[in-house]
């Protein structure tokens, strides 16, 4: 089966750079969210990330165009009818996922891949919700997507091998490389990932180091190209706290539990960059440590 038409739906941070990096691999690519603004502001992200590499070089404008030529609007779900694939990337809500993929797998054609790029909910599970379960798949990119190289391709239970075989092809003409991962929540990295930060949030808990200092550690001590309360801003917080709860929730055991403090900060609003304040203050334009709050 060949992959043309691909239907990516949220056009947040991470539909958007699907989007960019779908359409830099020649597919055309159908950017859906619920309201217009939505899908413009997604349109001009893609837009935005491709004008920095024309200023620095690394693209002409005429490649530019082509490929912002190849990412069409959508606001219904209905357009999901002319997609050979589908890529959701909305919220981490498995009711939200379900809801979607259900309406999707009666609109979208027989053959059509539903996939998911959910990074911590179980595949399976959300293939509950379709009937054409040898045809469902994760697809886990990373934030910034058109940036971070990797993308994890995660089986359901009932995943046809050609399946997988076309979701890997379709991220690596996308420039990604490619793993294979079990079905366990979290999967690979963000499993890891998430112990990692369980610890720094330790850490800061205890009075080992401040959350300025833990970052700037991992950054110098262990090359990390961001400290973990730095990148846990910038994903946002409300995204790692759901991450976590979902890790808890499976495995049940106490290193899973969420933090206390950063669960303070998620129920008070503060989720990072996107909201001005997270584990640092971002409403001069700049990055500084919060004196609001005693971490």
């Amino acid at each position: 089966m060949a992959i043309k038409t691909i239907f990516v739906v949220g056009a947040g941070f991470m539909g958007a750079g699907i989007a960019q990096v779908g359409a830099q691999a020649g597919y055309e690519m159908l950017l859906y969210d619920i309201s217009s603004e939505a899908v413009d502001k997604g349109f001009n992200t893609a837009k935005k990330n491709l004008s920095r590499n024309v200023e620095k070089g690394k693209l002409t404008q005429e490649v530019m165009d082509k490929t912002m030529s190849l990412i069409k609007p959508s606001t219904s779900l209905n357009d999901g009818a002319k997609a050979d694939l589908v890529i959701e990337a909305v919220f981490e809500n498995l009711d939200i996922k379900n809801e979607i993929f259900s309406t999707l797998d009666g609109v979208c054609p027989p053959n059509t891949i539903l996939a998911t790029n959910t990074s911590s909910i179980s595949i399976s599970t959300i293939a509950n919700s379709v009937k054409r379960k040898d045809k469902f798949i994760g697809m886990h990119f990373f934030s910034p997507v058109p940036v971070m190289r990797l993308c994890e391709i995660i089986n359901g239970i009932n995943t046809s091998a050609e399946t997988y075989k076309i979701a890997e092809e379709v991220a690596q003409k996308m420039g990604k490389e490619t793993v294979k991962a079990k079905d366990v929540p979290g999967f690979i990295v963000n499993r890891i990932n998430a112990a990692l930060r369980q610890e720094c949030y330790r850490c800061m808990e205890e009075g080992v180091a401040t959350p300025q200092d833990i970052d700037k550690a991992l950054k110098a001590g262990l090359n990390h190209p961001m400290g973990p309360f730095e990148l846990g801003d910038f994903v946002g917080l409300d995204v790692g706290y759901n991450v976590i709860n979902t890790l808890y929730n499976a495995y049940k055991e106490p290193k899973w539990a969420p933090n206390l403090t950063l669960e303070k900060l998620v129920k008070a609003g503060d989720y990072g960059r996107k909201t001005g304040k997270g584990w640092y203050d971002y409403t001069s334009g700049e990055r500084k440590s919060r004196t609001d709050v005693s971490f």
